[in-house]
């Protein structure tokens, strides 16, 4: 379905427009350029909201559909279209960003200590607003060119933020602080080229056997029987996209650059980086890898369900080994990024459903207790777990958030991680037992190590430090309450993403030439033979 009003391109042109506005503003005017960065996330999530509403999942593939010629001689072209995974994802984008803004409202103000540590507010709100727009366009691309460009750019805004502007909690060490801050930038920079550079081989590897960038056409062609590709071709092919989605995932061994990127962001930042631009990477794996090479998605399962079983046991081990906040939560991400590729790659409706559900439940859990996690830090001015304790007795509220957000990340019943995390590990059983039921470790390590630091944090004597602490501001309310409430009700009531989701999963199991494997003892047999059983005696 194409619409005449072009609506994806409106709703990635808004925040696109809304960044060149507010780094306009005259450098005195910071807060009118707060207001504006703030204004314009609103209303693109409003768009987003009709973007939702207009979106039938039981209607073509892909909707809202846009198709312009761009470079003819190579084939390139503008070309959107979102099908319901695109939509669940733009959603989340759209409704993370504006909390986002809300949260960071003082992070980028001049510090007080030196004239010549002043830093460009109206610069960190305009890079975030740019970070959104390409974000929401790599979601809605279906020319692999036009994703691959959008999927590169998004690094430039993103290294300027985590180089640009650093934890408050190290506010006081100058030198030491810019050095962290600028190797991680840079880590970060550097792993994603490189998974970037290996994709570009791959694209003008897929453009020469295709002929085109077009999603649509090359899965067109393949399901026809028309398109020439070999079974090598399509894996190497396959291995230039999967390993840029992999570092972007990010999926180990290739993870080492989120902990340090994480840790020496800004609450906000850090989560714009796990929560919104990470989800391309398993958003891509989903809509490239198996849409595209199908086969070569087959040959590669058995290594890549290894490698996620390694990211979510070994990232939960590191996160109950942290003394620092903000990377417990980064290695706690990438445990549960694990679960999300596990997930997709068990190659049942169960699991991609729970890994598709698991991305949007993910950037909500995350959010609310990173965002939390800032509010904290930025009062006693440091994230070392040792430097807290008895903090629920001072600042109830805040403590009763941040609780809510480490029980939703560790999949807490009743809260909406879980139903994701039960589907991917349903889904996954169903097709690898073993490997289902190896992946459950996660879950207890999860309860460890965000019990343990809320334990070490919330409760206890009540130290000197945060003895006079305050408890969360209506600003900051306003940020974490509709998290909290979206965490239980999708907890409670998934229907709405599900229904959305599930068509679309579909069209991903038909691509991979997959059905959900049937029950070793079906249910009607089962109730058969119990019946004759009782009638026997």
């Amino acid at each position: 379905m194409s619409t005449v009003v072009p609506l994806l391109t409106v709703t990635a042109a808004v925040p696109a427009v809304g960044a060149v506005l507010t780094a306009a503003v005259p450098a005195a005017r910071r807060t009118a350029a707060k207001w504006l960065a703030l204004l314009f996330s609103l209303a693109t999530l409003a768009l987003a909201v009709v973007v939702a509403v207009r979106f039938d999942p039981h209607g073509d593939r892909y909707q809202l559909t846009e198709s312009h010629a761009w470079i003819a001689d190579f084939g390139v072209r503008y070309q959107l279209g979102v099908d319901g995974i695109g939509v669940a994802l733009i959603g989340l984008t759209a409704l993370l960003v504006p909390f986002v803004i809300a949260a960071g409202w003082h992070d980028a103000d001049p510090l007080e200590t030196s004239s010549s540590r002043w830093r460009p507010t109206q610069g960190f709100f305009a890079l975030i607003l740019m970070v959104e727009a390409m974000v929401i366009i790599s979601f809605a691309a279906t020319d692999v060119f036009l994703f691959y460009l959008f999927f590169e750019a998004m690094l430039i805004p993103m290294y300027f933020l985590i180089g640009g502007f650093g934890d408050r909690a190290h506010a006081g060490s100058d030198e030491n602080a810019a050095a962290q801050r600028s190797y991680a930038a840079v880590k970060f920079l550097l792993y994603n080229l490189a998974g970037g550079l290996i994709m570009l081989a791959a694209v003008i590897g897929l453009y020469v056997v295709a002929g085109n960038f077009s999603l649509q056409e090359i899965t067109a062609a393949r399901a026809a029987g028309t398109l020439d590709m070999s079974a090598n071709t399509e894996r190497l092919l396959f291995l230039g996209f999967f390993f840029a989605f992999a570092v972007k995932a990010p999926l180990w061994p290739l993870h080492t650059w989120l902990p340090n990127a994480m840790g020496e962001s800004t609450a906000p930042v850090a989560v714009l980086i796990t929560a919104v631009v990470d989800k391309v990477g398993t958003f891509a794996m989903l809509r490239f890898c198996l849409g595209l090479f199908p086969e070569a998605s087959k040959w590669a399962t058995p290594v890549i369900l290894v490698l996620a079983l390694i990211s979510i046991v070994y990232g939960a081990l590191l996160a109950v080994g942290q003394r620092d906040i903000k990377r417990l939560v980064a290695y706690a991400s990438i445990s549960h990024f694990g679960f999300i590729i596990l997930g997709i790659f068990a190659m049942t409706s169960q699991g991609q459903s729970g890994a598709t559900l698991y991305m949007v439940n993910h950037g909500l859990s995350t959010a609310a207790l990173m965002l939390v996690a800032g509010f904290l830090i930025s009062r006693r001015g440091s994230r070392l777990i040792a430097d807290y304790g008895g903090v629920q007795k001072v600042a109830p509220v805040l403590a009763g958030t941040f609780l809510i957000g480490g029980l939703a990340t560790l999949s807490l019943p009743g809260l909406a991680p879980f139903v994701s995390e039960f589907l991917v590990l349903v889904g996954t059983y169903a097709r690898y037992p073993a490997v289902g039921i190896i992946a459950t470790l996660g879950i207890v390590l999860a309860a460890l190590y965000t019990l343990v630091l809320y334990q070490r944090t919330m409760t206890g004597p009540v130290r000197d430090e945060v003895r006079s602490m305050p408890d969360l501001r209506a600003r900051e309310l306003l940020v974490v309450a509709p998290l909290i409430a979206l965490l239980i009700g999708l907890g409670v009531y998934p229907k709405p993403l599900t229904e959305i989701v599930n068509p679309a999963v579909e069209h991903t199991m038909a691509d991979v030439q997959q059905t959900d494997p049937k029950p070793t003892v079906p249910l009607q047999s089962a109730a058969v033979e119990a019946k004759n059983g009782e009638a026997a005696k």
